[in-house]
């Protein structure tokens, strides 16, 4: 939820703009490389104080805030102070400016998510002086992102030949770059018109969502909410387009977008120990404000929140704006640091997110190749002081009662497909009942992906099993009772194959040092009653060739988005 303003102030300026602006054209931008964008020399770094420390509109940046003592300036006694620091935060949303400021060295760091980072490697990388190293993850965005799409649009493989509104050089190209990878597609696949803001002008995602010509579009939550009324399907009425949903947001894609400090290689070589006191005051204000927020009248956090509001927003009185900007931010501090860049197996780590990345920039432009992005790497022991929960990290989880009510409801309905983001199948033989990871190594890899990255989704594990001898045995006049109980035979063997499969999967996982969560998947056992095949009238249609005998031997994997089944996902 970048360069968020307060949802009203947004509706006010729908209100006064869109009308209006239905038809009219917009100013679509062009983006180029940062390397021709920006074109600053690079400057020394003098070490004078006090440092400028880049901040954006992100409730991620609140915690920053608080350590600062919720002031732009460094407050006496304040985190920040204690370790002998002196800051000067500064708001900039716009990267570029960021960009400017961080070659002519006005400020040694850069705030924006790992996406906005890579977008500054070749730039960046010119100098030695300037060459990127990430030090610290603040959040990853849990809610406060979104894509809107419009009728006809069900899932990410329907973008295919869509036309998508996304801001140039901001948070949200990443974020459609994995959404359209786990698809099977490309920004090749797909049309991209560029605008210059993110939100709150008449050139941004959600004014172009307007135009008929715009499919969808990678907006803020508060536009997300404005453009379907208030979550649900678009009316037309007030700021809404008739018909627009949101297709997802990232309370289900919630590990796709990650907060991030970088600072230059000159400064983080001369003062290593300054920055590592940075670090750890940000640690340090993660968990603070985390235990203050466990209670939302204190005054304590109701000031924080007056402080940020004004910082962020530029308004004191948005204070539940920028509480609710907290809420959409998922904090990972000393624990999630750890992880994130130091476990080689994890999913969503630094390393992995910095390739898959790059691999989706390269094809747009914006980079010339592929280069490792730096880090600090930090000794973690140096700085567990003081941080209360260093154990390992924990995962969300389901409650299983009600992820078993929600799919059971899907399935009577026969609309386990509603929701559906992405789905796969593998095949097994007939009689198999065990499948090991020699057999179906890249199916688990990756389910493994798919749950790491949609950790609000529901996985289904869908067993499927051939109709043939149930076909058969009704041909030869079998009575009713015996086909009953084959049909029922044929689902608890599908059940069965779909448990088997759900069991060496999380092994498989735990092989790879990953740790899924089980309750986050849910088995069905569909028997015979959705053959590949298809049903002819109220029996499945009788397979014609080998292969599609074959294909009825199936486990389909469905990851299903349930933002809106609000008591199934509740994380720890």
């Amino acid at each position: 939820m970048k360069n968020i303003f307060s949802l009203l102030i947004i509706s006010l300026l729908l209100v006064c703009a869109v009308p209006n602006q239905a038809h009219a054209k917009l100013d679509y931008v062009v983006p180029q490389p940062l390397t021709q964008a920006v074109n600053t020399p690079v400057q020394a770094c003098t070490g004078a104080t006090p440092i400028q420390v880049p901040i954006i509109t992100w409730g991620g940046d609140i915690p920053t805030i608080f350590a600062n003592g919720n002031n732009r300036l460094t407050q006496k006694g304040s985190l920040f102070d204690q370790k002998g620091l002196q800051l000067k935060l500064v708001r900039e949303d716009v990267f570029t400016n960021q960009v400017a400021a961080y070659l002519g060295c006005q400020s040694p760091f850069l705030r924006g998510t790992m996406g906005m980072i890579n977008l500054a490697t070749d730039l960046a990388n010119k100098d030695p002086r300037t060459k990127l190293n990430v030090i610290y993850q603040l959040t990853w965005s849990a809610g406060g992102d979104a894509m809107v799409v419009k009728g006809g649009i069900s899932s990410p493989k329907d973008l295919k030949g869509k036309t998508i509104a996304l801001q140039a050089y901001g948070p949200h190209i990443d974020y459609l770059g994995k959404i359209l990878s786990d698809a099977g597609l490309s920004f090749k696949d797909v049309n991209v018109r560029w605008t210059k803001d993110l939100t709150g002008t008449d050139n941004t995602p959600v004014a172009a969502f307007r135009q008929p010509e715009i499919d969808a579009a990678m907006v803020i939550s508060p536009d997300a909410l404005a453009l379907t009324s208030n979550g649900t399907v678009g009316t037309g009425a007030e700021d809404s387009v008739k018909g627009a949903v949101i297709l997802m947001s990232t309370k289900t894609a919630n590990r796709i977008i990650s907060d991030v400090y970088a600072v230059r290689s000159d400064y983080l070589a001369a003062h290593r120990a300054e920055v590592q006191k940075f670090v750890h005051a940000l640690m340090l204000a993660d968990q603070s404000v985390k235990a203050l927020a466990k209670d939302k009248k204190n005054p304590a956090f109701q000031q924080l929140m007056v402080a940020s509001a004004e910082i962020l927003l530029d308004s004191p009185q948005a204070s539940k704006d920028a509480e609710a900007m907290y809420g959409d931010a998922d904090f990972v501090g000393f624990k999630g640091n750890v992880q994130f860049f130091t476990d080689a197996n994890y999913p969503r780590g630094f390393d992995r997110l910095t390739g898959e990345i790059q691999s989706a920039f390269l094809p747009l432009g914006f980079l010339a190749t592929k280069t490792a992005m730096g880090q600090a790497g930090w000794n973690y022991a140096e700085l567990k002081e003081g941080i209360q929960d260093t154990a390992g990290v924990t995962v969300p989880k389901f409650d299983p009662t009600q992820v078993a009510s929600v799919v059971t409801k899907k399935q009577q309905q026969g609309t386990l497909n509603k929701g559906e983001l992405f789905s796969f199948e593998v095949y097994f033989q007939p009689n198999q009942n065990t499948f090991s990871a020699d057999l179906y190594q890249e199916a688990f890899n990756k389910v493994i992906n798919l749950a790491s990255t949609y950790g609000g989704a529901i996985i289904t594990i869908e067993g499927h099993s051939d109709p043939l001898g149930y076909l058969k045995q009704k041909k030869a006049g079998e009575m009713d009772i015996v086909l009953t109980q084959i049909k029922q035979s044929a689902k608890n063997l599908s059940l069965t194959r779909a448990n088997a499969v759900r069991d060496n999967l999380i092994q498989f996982s735990k092989t790879k040092g990953v740790t899924l969560d089980p309750t986050q998947f849910a088995v069905v056992g569909h028997g015979i009653s959705k053959p590949s095949s298809g049903m002819c009238g109220e029996d499945p249609c009788p397979p014609k060739t080998q292969q599609e005998w074959l294909n009825n031997m199936r486990v389909e994997f469905r990851i299903l988005q349930v933002e809106t089944e609000q008591s199934v996902f509740t994380p720890l």
